[in-house]
């Protein structure tokens, strides 16, 4: 019983009064982030200084609801602010007709209930509330003017690109990928460089190797530059494209770090399809070379002569291993030499360079090790400054595939990837594709630094607006609307063979692009030089085979005549072409 006597003479008032005040504090900062409020407070003094004299007629609190409510969008908060508090649209004619001392709808309709209790009454109360109505109309005018559609467009300065290309004094840009085997030591080989660079500081390094001393891979701290994902990082392999830059006396690089497990190949042909020149990689150690030579090597060097990468420097890998030998490196060199050739590579466009990754010999400076004095050719990053870029595309139209969709404080809705044709600049319109919607670039940046326009080769970050981000994916295509990119289902294909083709599944790959499909038609068997047809419809294609074929896809894609593409099969490359 005393137990019931207490809960009986329990105050609960109390507790519902603590309770009530706990959860109703008007401080934002309880409310925000650390990162939002970072962000709240950069996107009020943008939008204070956007205002210039009038930000005077707005609360602080007024542009903080605005940034909210539009993902910390400067401008469309700048545009909603000055609608509704700087210069208000006029109010409807109807509401300025009102006389100011008319009672309200409320009012009316109490007064006619005290007075009257008749039939009439209930043919008034329908045009009281359809005035309670406009009264509610105009309450809600302040939330309709919170449109996008507000939003101004981005600035255009018309500005001839090409021509601006011309004049300046930039560095030439180039991407390279990096591919090979799986652990013929890629990453630490591209960390090394970095760090000879003096792109990574010596204090990062040491606290990447105390991170993989803790997880018991202290020999991956090199690695881990550029293998930024925790489980690229607990399993000591590369799974996506690793990004990073670097710059010579003359060239500005893009790194391009490709996965070299089979399982990740759709991301290798995503790095390929964006470089100019590769790096191949290869493990002088013994056994691991003709390992690799049966593995990923051979299929990575297909895979970049289908895509259109005509210049490679095989860098002879983990040497230091052997001893420096002259004689392991010859008979790596006329082995790589001899499938390259093989595979289409003019043996005057490749070359080989003896190095530690490990260690930093050959890479930027000559190797000190008296066992390595036999070499007297050039380091990794002279063959590099050495390699002309691709032939760029400038004059034709727009066609970036995008690599990567994210939030910045920019813009709620930023791009990044390569330019592969044509040009564009601040303010211009774009087309995505598949999607087929239109979108305008707010702001560029060019290595992190805001520029007015981009050409073809150069990796830019483009800042959009006017676009919802559920219409934007990595693969997808951003092209000039005047001269679109079609999205098409079906397509004819010529291709060569790298195994045994016949009606079948296959996957479709372009950069980023997938798309599962079918080869529905072998239309003939072609010759290899002449390309004349040899036979109409066989019903396979041996490998190394030049044929026709056509490919039917599960969805419409954007894809155009003259683009390469890779099929792929059970997890192998069967053949890779053109589209005709």
């Amino acid at each position: 019983m005393s137990r019931h006597q207490a809960y009986r003479n329990y105050d609960y008032e109390n507790d519902l009064d603590e309770y009530e005040g706990a959860g109703n504090s008007d401080e934002d900062d309880d409310e925000l982030s650390p990162e939002d409020r970072a962000q709240m407070i950069a996107g009020t003094s943008q939008v204070r200084a956007a205002l210039g004299s009038d930000s005077a007629k707005v609360a602080t609190q007024q542009i903080e609801e605005a940034l909210w409510h539009y993902y910390y969008d400067v401008d469309k908060s700048v545009a909603y602010l000055s609608s509704k508090y700087i210069a208000p649209k006029p109010a409807k004619a109807t509401a300025q007709k009102k006389k100011p001392a008319e009672p309200s709808p409320d009012d009316v309709v109490l007064t006619a209930q005290s007075k009257a209790s008749n039939k009439k009454l209930a043919a008034s109360i329908p045009k009281k509330k359809g005035v309670a109505e406009e009264r509610d109309d105009g309450a809600t005018h302040g939330i309709k003017t919170m449109k996008i559609d507000d939003t101004p467009l981005p600035s255009n300065k018309n500005l001839d690109v090409i021509r601006e290309f011309e004049k300046t004094k930039r560095k030439k840009h180039a991407s390279l990928v990096v591919v090979g085997h799986v652990d013929a030591g890629k990453s630490t080989l591209m960390g090394r460089l970095l760090l000879d660079l003096g792109v990574v500081d010596q204090r990062t390094i040491q606290k990447y190797r105390k991170e993989a001393e803790s997880i018991g891979k202290s020999s991956f701290a090199l690695a881990w530059v550029l293998d930024q994902r925790s489980e690229e990082r607990s399993r000591g392999v590369t799974i996506d494209i690793a990004t990073n830059k670097f710059e010579t006396d003359s060239t500005s690089f893009v790194i391009l770090d490709a996965p070299g497990h089979r399982d990740f190949i759709p991301n290798m042909i995503a790095g390929a399809s964006q470089a100019d020149f590769a790096i191949l990689v290869v493990d002088a150690a013994t056994g691991a070379f003709e390992a690799g030579l049966k593995g990923q090597t051979r299929e990575h060097s297909l895979l970049l002569r289908s895509m259109g990468v005509s210049r490679i420097i095989v860098a002879v890998n983990k040497l230091d291993s052997v001893g420096w030998s002259q004689e392991r490196f010859n008979e790596i060199s006329d082995q790589v030499s001899g499938f390259l050739s093989a595979t289409g590579f003019q043996l005057k466009n490749v070359s080989f360079v003896p190095l530690s990754g490990l260690y930093g010999d050959n890479l930027v400076t000559k190797s000190s090790d008296p066992a390595a004095g036999w070499y007297g050719g050039n380091t990794l990053i002279a063959e590099l400054e050495g390699s002309e870029p691709m032939t760029r595309a400038l004059t034709k139209p727009l066609r970036m595939i995008i690599s990567e969709v994210f939030r910045s404080p920019q813009s709620p809705l930023t791009i990044s990837g390569r330019i592969d044709a044509g040009s564009l600049q601040a303010g211009d319109a774009l087309l995505v594709q598949p999607s087929g919607e239109k979108a305008y670039i707010k702001s560029l940046e060019l290595d992190s630094e805001p520029v007015d326009w981009g050409v073809a080769g150069q990796n830019v970050v483009i800042h959009l607006s006017h676009i919802d981000p559920v219409h934007v994916r990595v693969g997808d295509i951003v092209c000039d609307p005047k001269h679109p990119i079609p999205n098409i289902d079906t397509i004819t294909v010529k291709v060569l063979a790298f195994d045994i083709l016949m009606p079948m599944q296959v996957d479709v790959h372009r950069g980023r692009l997938h798309a599962a499909g079918q080869i529905i038609e072998i239309a003939a068997l072609l010759d290899k030089v002449k390309g004349t047809v040899l036979k109409k419809k066989p019903k396979i294609i041996k490998p190394a085979s030049v044929a026709r074929v056509v490919v039917r896809m599960g969805r419409k894609v954007p894809l155009e005549v003259g683009q390469r593409v890779i099929l792929r099969s059970g997890g192998q490359t069967v053949a890779a072409g053109l589209l005709e």
